[in-house]
């Protein structure tokens, strides 16, 4: 019952991800596809901006361990009543899904070149990919800097179309782009995700000194106690994580069809 999803380019997952976030709280994962990068616009080849507030480079933190879930390329920080999933690509764990009662975020962290930031591109690429499907897609100056809320195409459960409210983050550091995807009531209602928010900006990333090709996801690992539980398996109370953290979970499979 353990799902499995193969990452694919940034606009292809558009359609995929809807599903798979709805089954994790009415919400929808997305990426961008490289080669629809329109390049040359003078906005998006700014370098990195300051991050007075986070989220945080492992270089800028004295213990990243200290009240947060080591995954590797992340330390993802644990908060009380939250359940955290992952995805896999293939055999690697590529993103981490925290889902606070009726919300969520999605945390993914990728390479990106040391002088110049990505997010400003990968925000016209997702907005891209959206618009195409018929979704209706603003940029606006959020909490976390500049954002996007969107309405992305779905298929509700009576079979009729319908849309799904998501916002997607983003935040340029040094060497790394680490990614949000707020779904749920985060979403529809911006000023109940503040948790959610807080969250983003106390994640920790990883990048690791080996080369990597811009946009590279930065790959994941399981916590050493971790324990993976099935989707509609009813969960212990309590956690041995901290900040008393639900067991972790992998989300659940969506089929790659060509």
């Amino acid at each position: 019952m353990f799902g499995r999803r193969k990452k694919k380019g940034f606009a292809d997952d558009v359609a995929d991800a809807t599903g798979e976030a709805e089954q994790v709280v009415d919400g929808v994962d997305t990426e961008a596809d490289d080669e629809q990068a329109e390049g040359g616009r003078e906005r998006v080849r700014l370098a990195p901006g300051p991050r007075p507030d986070g989220p945080w480079d492992e270089s800028e933190v004295r213990d990243p361990a200290e009240g947060r879930v080591d995954l590797g390329g992340l330390f993802v920080p644990g908060v009380d009543g939250m359940e955290l999933r992952v995805e896999v690509a293939g055999d690697a764990i590529v993103a981490a899904t925290v889902v606070l009662r009726d919300s969520a975020i999605q945390l993914q962290g990728f390479a990106a070149p040391k002088r110049e930031g990505i997010w400003g591109e990968v925000r016209e690429e997702i907005a891209g990919g959206i618009t195409q499907q018929g979704g209706i897609v603003d940029e606006v100056e959020g909490p976390l800097g500049w954002e996007l809320r969107a309405q992305v195409p779905v298929q509700l459960p009576d079979g009729t179309g319908g849309f799904q409210v998501v916002r997607f983050v983003g935040v340029d550091g040094p060497r790394w782009f680490l990614r949000g995807v707020i779904s749920g009531q985060g979403a529809v209602q911006p000023q109940a995700a503040g948790l959610l928010e807080q969250i983003f900006r106390d994640t920790v990333v990883v990048r690791g000194e080996g080369p990597m090709a811009p946009r590279d996801p930065i790959v994941l690992k399981l916590p050493n106690d971790a324990q993976m539980v099935p989707e509609g398996v009813q969960q212990e109370e309590g956690s041995r994580f901290s900040g008393g953290m639900g067991q972790l979970q992998r989300g659940p499979e969506i089929t790659e069809v060509r």
